[in-house]
């Protein structure tokens, strides 16, 4: 069987391999010749690229007659490429991708080597990535001088060969894994979740902050994290150097008329009565970091209206300027609103929504993530023991009676995950030697109780419905009872129709969760509002 051509392909050094015409030139290292002179590796053909002035034409030339004085086997072709710019990536890799599309490799006959020692560092990095993704079936070789005080070798050099199947390397793919799942274990500050739908959230989440600048929307009920997790992502985007500047957060729900546009935006002195001085503004602030809008819903149109401009053009004008300014943020934004909704009743701008609907997750409060009750009782302790210097645990019949409440139908959560920091904060502290028994677990369930009104579900209905309840079957009344529970849990009508109608709605070619729930509690004389308790 005939012995494979071995190719290679590269840039023409215009600095290492530019060493003079005279005899002095073969006492000097010369990249392109050195790698025709290995002993132990025979090139049968260098494709050698150059750029088409004639200077660079005269170097090839002289290079390709060396070569064949040193190493007569080796042809040498002459490939002339254009680059005005050879530190400009996207024209450097297309110029790259060109050739190698046109080039008519033979692997059954042929063997191919790229050589990186050469050219710029954006072309050995488009060498890199087009061999990487096998667009290119190379493997690199890199030359370099000898070390070693050897008069031959210190002109031919030495070289080494780099083979990219990725695949070979058990080591770089686990390590990519672990860096992954530390990025996850972060991102729930190292609680061990149960809900598998959150898990996946958070799973998507990683990947979209470690691989996209674009706004993330964050939907959920007051309490349910999000302003917790936006803080998380901006700090693992900083570990791994993807912003520099600030975290910024605003709670837009807290801002009004030309307040609104002077925190966000910024005003020029004497923009307004008590304008005295410039203000620099949220947006500006977060240039280079990262800018989190709670409740983003809430604002105003007008507010709206700059908000894209800032986020797409990244420059806006500060109120009463005629200046823009500049501030490159990534954004986060947070609501417990259904902003299609706010969209349908014309108080959210469409074109916005869809700018910062890119990557949107829901994050369900804590009495639908019940199963993450226990892990986050003892991350709240951990957190309690590092504040404060002082390790509090449950007893065993204590924490068994709190699980057996907090998980139950009974416990409401309203305040969701903030809730419950509160409520393991007010346990831990009154704990005489470290440990909360049951006499204060049943303390904080009377508190719980009271906090939510003391309604159970039934006591909930006859608040809602008053005496129409007892005109009700008790078949109803149950499956009532149910559906206006799931919406206490849920973030909009929206949320609780897909969760109510999750198989129907698979056979209808048009998903109308929302009305059909808006119909069913119509039945019963009642609104979205009621049933949240904000009638």
């Amino acid at each position: 069987m005939s012995r494979k051509q071995t190719v290679a392909i590269g840039f023409l050094g215009s600095t290492l391999d530019r060493v003079g015409k005279g005899a002095n030139r073969w006492s000097k290292w010369r990249p392109s010749v050195g790698l025709c002179q290995q002993p132990d590796l025979l090139i049968d053909r260098l494709e050698l690229i150059h750029g088409p002035d004639a200077r660079d034409v005269g170097l090839a030339e002289r290079i390709a007659a060396d070569i064949g004085q040193v190493s007569p086997e080796t042809e040498v072709c002459l490939r002339p490429m254009t680059l005005l710019d050879p530190w400009d990536f996207e024209e450097v890799y297309a110029a790259l991708h060109d050739f190698v599309a046109a080039y008519p490799f033979d692997t059954e006959r042929e063997d191919y080597l790229v050589h990186i020692t050469t050219g710029t560092h954006v072309a050995q990095i488009c060498w890199f990535l087009l061999a990487e993704a096998r667009y290119l079936p190379a493997r690199l070789v890199q030359t370099s001088p000898a070390r070693r005080r050897d008069p031959q070798q210190e002109v031919t050099g030495t070289h080494a060969l780099i083979d990219l199947d990725l695949s070979r390397y058990d080591r770089i793919a686990s390590r990519f894994q672990r860096e992954r799942l530390e990025g996850l274990a972060f991102l729930k500050s190292g609680i061990a979740t149960r809900n598998a739908a959150f898990n996946r959230s958070i799973e998507q989440i990683e990947r979209v902050a470690v691989r996209s600048t674009a706004p993330m929307l964050l939907i959920g009920p007051t309490g349910a994290g999000k302003s917790f997790l936006a803080r998380r992502v901006y700090e693992l985007k900083r570990s791994r150097h993807q912003v520099d500047g600030r975290f910024v957060e605003v709670n837009c729900a807290t801002l009004r008329g030309d307040g609104a546009m002077s925190a966000l935006f910024g005003h020029s002195k004497g923009a307004f009565t008590g304008a005295q001085n410039a203000r620099e503004g949220l947006l500006r602030a977060a240039d280079g970091g990262m800018l989190f809008l709670d409740e983003i819903g809430e604002l105003g149109l007008d507010e709206q209206a700059m908000l894209l401009k800032a986020i797409e053009e990244k420059r806006f004008f500060p109120l009463g300027s005629d200046k823009e300014v500049e501030s490159a943020f990534q954004l986060i934004a947070g609501t417990h609103r259904d902003l299609r909704e706010r969209v349908a009743e014309g108080l959210f701008r469409e074109d916005l929504y869809a700018r910062i609907n890119l990557w949107t997750f829901a994050l369900p409060g804590l009495a639908g993530r019940r199963e993450d009750i226990e892990p986050n009782i003892d991350f709240e302790l951990e957190r309690h023991a590092r504040e404060q210097g002082r390790l509090v645990r449950f007893n065993l019949e204590a924490r068994r009676r709190y699980l057996a409440f907090a998980g139950s139908s009974e416990a409401a959560w309203q305040g969701n995950f903030r809730e419950l920091s509160a409520s393991i904060t007010r346990m831990a502290t009154l704990a005489d030697s470290g440990r909360i028994d049951e006499a204060q677990v049943e303390e904080e369930i009377v508190r719980l109780r009271l906090a939510w009104g003391g309604q159970t579900r039934q006591d909930y209905l006859q608040g809602v419905l008053g005496e129409q309840v007892v005109d009700i079957d008790l078949f109803d009344r149950l499956q009532l009872q149910a559906v206006i529970a799931l919406c206490r849990e849920s973030a909009s009508l929206s949320e609780a129709g897909r969760r109510l109608f999750q198989v129907s709605r698979q056979a209808k070619a048009k998903a109308n969760d929302a009305d059909r729930l808006r119909k069913y509690l119509a039945r019963f004389g009642l609104d979205w509002a009621q049933v949240r308790g904000k009638a």
